[in-house]
């Protein structure tokens, strides 16, 4: 069986790899993303913080299962808002976007 410090050290790194691109990227698609890899390692957290604190419980991976929902209707929300954006401006760089037009 795998150890639960290997689980945690993944969901470390995914979790500083989307803060770095979350920071460091200019397209929108990317920071989208990076803050899905911010998710998906809360989700790995809450999994492996179940199993170890409740063996015979299912309370985290029900909740990691309700966040991985949110996040997906997140993300429609976000690309739709994204191809939005690009018919207006044809372009879709974080730079572009100084202010919101109606």
């Amino acid at each position: 069986m795998i150890q639960i410090e290997y689980f945690l050290v993944i969901a470390a790194f995914m979790m500083f790899a989307g803060v770095y691109g979350f920071l460091t990227r200019k397209s929108t698609l990317a920071i989208l993303l990076s803050i899905e890899l911010m998710l998906n390692a809360a989700d790995i957290n809450f999994a492996v913080f179940n199993r170890l604190l409740h063996p015979a419980g299912h309370e985290g991976l029900f909740f990691a299962i309700f966040a991985i929902a949110i996040a997906a209707a997140e993300s429609a929300i976000a690309i739709a808002i994204m191809i939005n954006i690009y018919r207006q401006l044809q372009n879709i760089s974080v730079d572009k976007l100084t202010k919101m037009k109606w």
